[in-house]
């Protein structure tokens, strides 16, 4: 059969998260890219797979490149703001998501192809050179695997691992000794197919049916120890609209997860997958009323109602055998510290606890939280460059959950910022590559580093806490570190010329115009630990609630607050999760402070 056949530059392999950012990328960089989605919306978990509360990369010096970019859309596009739920500072609806990945594509001369799937993969010697879809064949000078599941590198033949590691391999130290139940039943981690929910505010909902093999006792108590209301706000949207992607005694399915290894049986996988969900929607509403229904109104209809998200929310893949592979010791704290050791050819940073999702059972992993900002965050950490490379393939990097990483530091690296910022980096190498006519393993890595680094919209490649991009000497700690990755700082603070609280003078009458003014009484409970009662405005009088920040100089300012006074504060109020998310703090207040 004779194929139409396309010829680009860049030929990027799936619209996920890390996908649609390669893309993107690399087509705003100037070279001829070829985007391949196998759905409708670009975006993958942020968007079409449902998971609109992401999580990670939160505090504001880790809101770079073009994950901070898509972070300030939302903030200037959704009505009513992002501050709707407690698993996450940032819940959307997932329409506004995917429409701003498809406006920035429109922007761009970057040809994109949806609905289908990769069939083949061509390769001359060493090298992938082509990929064959159903009626066409896509030759490129750089390939990218940004498929869900790894899909390019098992057509390529490309080694990969699926699976656990044991202790014996990298001395990772939560990893099993030897084989058991738990790496049999559960190879990779649980996917979860979200379905939103809709809070009627009156039993009005129409009745939610059971699929296949429902089992209700399967879901009994899911929210024991949350309470109905704390267990409906962990995924709350706007609009009423609630995401369900539960872990305890929830949603996540992991019923034979070696079919995702088999296209055929896939499908298979998928719909009782599926199934798990909408039977886990009908015990919710069975048990709470009919005041809960589903929200039939947010994705087109598929499976029968537009309340499923296109396709599961995958936690793992295949994971490629890279040139370095990131493991559980390179992604925990160093000792004394809160942060982790710095890669010399770090590409994308992020800093989301190790967490992993095995149903009905509780898999304990080295501890990598730190208390930030009033709340829990996780221990910051870098992705290397040779993650994305394979040991000897050329012509391809990968660019999404399926890097060189183990499948212990997985649970970390899996998180929706830390994808996109892997797939910004590996858009960034595949136009470079195609600029100096190299391959991927022989393009300098301080090239790519300082193409990234001096983007319009520039990327963080070592996590400080206390400088954000747009500070004079931002972009000079980025390089001093990144040359003296021994000199990084245990505590990611590093020495700057302009305090970050006098930096930000400039900036208050943004923050007092674009939040509101709470007056109260401060309260310093313990070590990152302060409560607030609110005086006024009077609707929230007498409401106390909890101090948080993701801005570097508040967390310093409300560490000095040691005993009890009043405050005015400029913020946002989010009573989902019970806090008042700090953006400043009245300077003639502080005379409290240590």
């Amino acid at each position: 059969m004779v194929y139409q056949t396309y010829i680009t530059d860049v030929l990027v392999v799936g619209g996920g998260t890390g996908g649609t950012a390669a893309a993107i990328q690399a087509a705003r960089r100037g070279v001829k890219t070829i985007l391949v989605s196998a759905g409708s919306w670009l975006g993958g978990m942020l968007t079409s797979g449902g998971v609109s509360a992401p999580d990670g990369n939160e505090l504001e010096a880790f809101q770079t490149g073009l994950w901070g970019e898509f972070l300030r859309e939302l903030q200037h596009r959704q009505p009513g703001g992002l501050d709707n739920c407690w698993v996450s500072l940032f819940s959307y609806d997932p329409r506004i998501g995917m429409e701003i990945f498809a406006d920035w594509v429109r922007e761009l001369p970057l040809h994109w192809m949806k609905g289908l799937v990769p069939l083949e993969v061509v390769r001359q010697g060493n090298c992938v050179t082509a990929v064959r879809f159903a009626n066409f064949i896509v030759e490129a000078k750089i390939i990218l695997d940004a498929t869900e599941l790894g899909d390019l590198l098992a057509l390529a033949e490309i080694p990969y691992r699926w699976g656990w590691e044991l202790q014996s391999e990298w001395g990772e130290p939560s990893a099993p000794r030897d084989r058991n139940n738990l790496t049999s039943q559960y190879p990779v981690q649980s996917p979860t197919w979200v379905v939103l929910m809709q809070d009627f505010g009156e039993a009005v909902a129409p009745e939610i049916k059971n699929a296949p093999n429902d089992n209700p006792s399967l879901f009994t108590g899911a929210w024991d120890g949350y309470g109905a209301e704390k267990f409906l706000n962990y995924g709350r949207l706007p609009g009423d609209v609630i995401m369900m992607n539960w872990p305890i005694h929830g949603n996540d399915y992991g019923e034979k997860l070696g079919r995702l290894l088999d296209t055929q049986k896939r499908q298979e996988f998928l719909q009782e997958c599926r199934f798990w969900s909408q039977n886990f929607a009908s015990f919710i509403q069975k048990q709470l009323g009919r005041r809960y229904g589903l929200a039939e109104q947010v994705f087109p209809s598929s499976f029968g109602g537009g309340a499923y998200a296109f396709h599961p929310y995958y936690r793992e893949s295949r994971r490629l055998v890279g040139v370095s592979t990131l493991r559980e010791q390179d992604i925990l704290p160093v000792a004394f510290g809160r942060v982790a050791s710095l890669n010399r050819d770090a590409i994308a940073i992020g800093n989301y606890p190790n967490d992993h999702h095995y149903p009905g059972i509780e898999f304990q992993v080295q501890p990598k939280s730190i208390r930030w900002g009033g709340r829990w965050t996780g221990t910051p950490f870098t992705i290397p460059y040779s993650c994305l490379i394979p040991t000897e393939t050329d012509g391809l990097l990968v660019c999404e959950k399926n890097i060189s990483v183990s499948h212990l530091a997985n649970g970390a690296t899996r998180l929706q910022p830390v994808v996109m910022g892997i797939g910004q980096a590996a858009g960034m190498a595949a136009a470079l590559c195609v600029e100096l006519n190299l391959s991927p393993r022989n393009l300098p890595v301080r090239t790519l580093q300082a193409a990234l680094l001096q983007e319009a919209s520039p990327v963080a490649l070592v996590p400080l806490f206390n400088l954000l991009p747009t500070h004079p000497d931002w972009l000079h700690w980025q390089l001093y570190y990144l040359e003296n990755p021994d000199a990084y700082p245990q505590d990611g603070n590093c020495p700057c010329s302009l305090p970050l609280q006098y930096y930000y003078v400039e900036q208050n009458h943004v923050t007092l115009r674009s939040n509101k003014c709470f007056k109260g009484t401060f309260h310093h409970l313990a070590p990152q630990d302060y409560r607030f009662t609110i005086t006024a405005p009077i609707e929230h009088h007498g409401l106390c609630v909890h101090l948080v920040t993701v801005r570097s100089h508040i967390d310093e300012e409300l560490q000095l607050c040691v005993q009890q006074g009043t405050l005015t504060i400029w913020g946002r109020l989010n009573l989902a999760a019970d806090w008042l998310l700090v953006e400043h703090i009245d300077s003639k207040q502080k005379r409290f402070f240590q």
